[in-house]
């Protein structure tokens, strides 16, 4: 990873110890409020695609190893190559973990390993918090199936809750259920909280899940509300672009624009709707100001689920079903297509791709705007039109739902660089607000 070197991870801690601003009390959850630094981080893999192994993508048939539970559905992303990562003190004595901020999934969980006198960094070590405990197989959520949280879970051999995520590149995560507390600072943390923690696994940074489900991280925390702002990316030396992700209340609020989030019942088993997910009522797109001919309903779910519009900031890029991909790509052709690279599909769902001077492409394809309800609109500069996707090729930052077996709209975290975004679930309300969210450190 080319951010992690020492000198980096010392300030980003630094800087978070001194952003808190722990103003809770436990009788007025309104008053909360603690930040930390929100990293844009860039991930090598063999194959550098688009994260769209999303919190909503099914399990793969073909590589479905779980022969238990043949039927579940796995709420986890993986094989991202740009993420959103927040480091959290975890455990007694704190220990500092690096997670990736994602409102697409429900159980968060941790690399934990047993380290040796002079440890890395990388992981959680469970003997050395005194707040650390795993939950036993008699516990209730150690069953085949519960209701609202898919995860197949099973007695190990010292009669412990054990997991498993496999997910559809054949990557896996998979360990005890335990609690654990996160300590914000040294007056305030939350009570233990059940969360995934991972012994063999793939991956150095964990997974915050943050989506609606009552085992998510801001349910189990009792957060009213949270907030994040999410960097523009940057590949320039020794620069880290770094924005900010608020627990509780957010001083820039005032700005905001809110949607109400559509809700659904948990026991809702729709083939095609994650009623977890923070879904909002998306209505057009626009493009050089003009407004492209997609029907309202391929913004807003049937009675299968399908259309559903789910923001979620643990996605790269944003996907839309074909009705509305093939009408911006009518128009991104029309202004643009002498300028496309011929035949090229970036990881096998976006083929709005170009070669040569991304400004000048920008330029033609101009600002693009995404429309909600309440007249709330998020606008997308020419400039940040296109993605760098590597060795000179760059791309409209969408994506083709249905080549990842979806049929649903999602909004990543792409198309949510300086933006200010709110989930209040108090209000039940998702709220968005531009913002130079960028800072040096």
């Amino acid at each position: 990873m080319f951010l992690c070197n020492k000198t980096v991870l010392l300030l980003l801690l630094l800087l978070t110890v001194l952003s808190l601003s722990a103003q809770a009390s436990s009788n007025n959850n309104n008053t909360f409020s603690v930040s930390f630094a929100l990293i844009s981080r860039r991930f090598s893999h063999d194959d550098l695609s688009p994260s769209y192994y999303s919190s909503f993508v099914s399990q793969t048939k073909q590589n479905r190893k779980v022969a238990r539970a043949p039927s579940l559905r796995y709420r986890s992303k993986f094989k991202y190559s740009m993420a959103l990562v927040v480091s959290l003190p975890i455990g007694t004595p704190p220990q500092t973990q690096e997670m990736v901020l994602d409102t697409g999934s429900q159980l968060s969980w941790i690399k934990c390993h047993k380290k040796a006198p002079a440890p890395p960094t990388t992981s959680f070590d469970p003997s050395r918090s005194s707040s650390f405990s795993v939950l036993p197989c008699t516990h209730p959520l150690c069953k085949p199936r519960i209701v609202d949280f898919t995860l197949p879970t099973d007695c190990d051999q010292n009669r412990l809750c054990h997991y498993s995520y496999f997910y559809a590149d054949g990557t896996f995560a998979e360990g005890n259920l335990v609690k654990e507390k996160f300590s914000f600072s040294a007056a305030q943390s939350t009570l233990p909280l059940i969360l995934g923690c991972a012994k063999d696994t793939s991956e150095d940074k964990g997974i915050l899940g943050m989506n609606l489900g009552r085992l998510s991280f801001a349910s189990q925390a009792k957060i009213s509300k949270f907030s994040y702002c999410v960097p523009t990316r940057v590949s320039r030396v020794g620069y880290t672009p770094t924005g900010s992700f608020y627990l509780g209340e957010n001083p820039n609020s005032a700005g905001f624009r809110y949607v109400s989030f559509l809700t659904f019942p948990q026991s809702q088993r729709s083939p095609n709707l994650d009623p977890l997910a923070y879904s909002v009522p998306m209505q057009g797109v626009r493009i050089q100001g003009k407004r492209l001919d997609i029907p309202a309903t391929a913004f807003h779910p049937d009675a299968s689920g399908s259309g559903q519009t789910i923001v979620d900031s643990g996605s790269e890029f944003t996907y839309l079903v074909d009705v509305a991909y093939n009408k911006i790509k009518e128009e991104v052709v029309r202004l643009a297509g002498p300028r496309m690279k011929k035949g090229y599909v970036y990881g096998g769902v976006a083929d709005m791709c170009f070669d040569g001077n991304a400004m000048e492409v920008g330029r033609l394809i101009g600002d693009m705007v995404f429309e909600f309800e309440r007249g709330v609109e998020i606008l997308i500069e020419k400039e940040r039109v296109l993605a760098d996707v590597g060795g000179g090729v760059h791309c409209v930052g969408i994506g083709r739902s249905e080549m990842l077996g979806l049929a649903s709209n999602i909004f990543g975290n792409f198309h949510q660089q300086n933006l200010w975004v709110e989930f209040d679930l108090a209000s039940r309300r998702v709220g968005f607000a531009k913002a130079e969210c960028s800072r040096s450190v």
